[in-house]
């Protein structure tokens, strides 16, 4: 086609307007492809990690029962817990006490204030209040554990001092029991946080029917609002207990490194991560039983958090509550 020498071709609106959406759509497919494959790779990476993991302390676990000549029942279930006698002991009960003894006392204290909390943010507490102590609150979560376990060492321990030593008893300088009022505080965080964004997510319907019958606020809070978001209660919970499963260094400033098994809460004892970090930055050679025997622990400790966030996820699938 010819133009006159004064004309100049003109591009259609129409077929300008449809190169346009075909560049955004270009764009727009190249986009999701890139994000669709930074998610799959960042799922893979997340698989492979805890494969890796669950490889290394197996192959390594393996590795002890077979130079230490050490029977999965006797570590299991054995009370004695000696690496360097002679023979070696390695009865891992006193660990799993400790361990399990720290997490019972950091419940006892974190679950109620978590939870009594969360119903004060998601039922009591005006708009303004709560958006200054939701997060305040959750600074707590971001202060280093060592910093807990200095905390427990020269100032919980001292106050306990105090306090019990005039009644006859005596308080070990490393206690469980200081180690428990840390770890308790350190995971209220997470039972107030996970346990306020579930009571915020029931429905405001249920609450309006329960103050047209002529509920309180309180009856509304524990007998409507609670058990409607009770499976998400519970998994804040177990995961809750879980953290304090495996807190590490909180547990070693406060609670020692004696493996023991006692109901004294004012004694040494000694967890499972304490024994890891104690061989750790011990003499033991790599190879030997008594290094190879930190991978053992680990994975059970592994096996222990695993099966706690399993059975998180479980009551959370099994009792959920689905509103419309």
């Amino acid at each position: 086609m010819s133009f006159p020498a004064d004309a100049t071709p003109r591009t259609s609106p129409a077929l300008a307007e449809r190169d346009l959406w075909a560049g955004h759509s270009r764009a727009a497919m190249i986009y999701e492809a890139a994000v669709t494959i930074g998610l799959i790779l960042s799922a893979v990476i997340t698989i492979l990690t805890t494969i890796g993991i669950i490889l290394v302390l197996g192959v390594q676990s393996y590795e002890f029962f077979t130079t230490a000549h050490v029977g999965l029942g006797e570590f299991l279930f054995g009370t004695v817990l000696r690496p360097d006698a002679e023979p070696p002991r390695f009865g891992i009960v006193p660990l799993i006490w400790g361990t399990f003894l720290v997490a019972a006392g950091s419940s006892m204290i974190a679950l109620p204030i978590g939870l009594f909390s969360a119903i004060f943010l998601s039922e009591y507490a005006p708009r303004g209040v709560r958006a200054v102590l939701k997060p305040a609150l959750e600074l707590l979560a971001g202060i280093p554990t060592i910093v807990y376990g200095y905390v427990a060492l020269l100032l919980v321990t001292p106050v306990l001092k105090r306090i019990f030593e005039p009644m006859g008893l005596a308080v070990s300088t490393y206690n469980a029991l200081s180690a428990c009022i840390v770890v308790g505080v350190m995971i209220i965080p997470l039972v107030s946080s996970l346990s306020e964004d579930v009571l915020s997510s029931v429905p405001r319907g249920l609450r309006e029917a329960a103050y047209g019958l002529g509920a309180t606020k309180f009856e509304v809070s524990t007998r409507v609002v609670l058990p409607a978001g009770l499976s998400g209660v519970f998994a804040s919970f177990i995961l809750a207990i879980s953290r304090a499963v495996g807190e590490t260094m909180a547990v070693v400033l406060a609670a020692g490194q004696r493996p023991q098994l006692t109901l004294n809460p004012l004694t040494s004892i000694e967890t499972m991560t304490t024994y890891i970090v104690q061989i750790i930055q011990g003499d033991a050679s790599y190879g030997e039983p008594k290094y190879l025997s930190l991978f053992a622990v680990g994975l059970t400790l592994f096996a222990i958090t695993l099966t706690l966030n399993i059975l998180s996820g479980w009551v959370l699938r099994r009792y959920r509550e689905v509103y419309q």
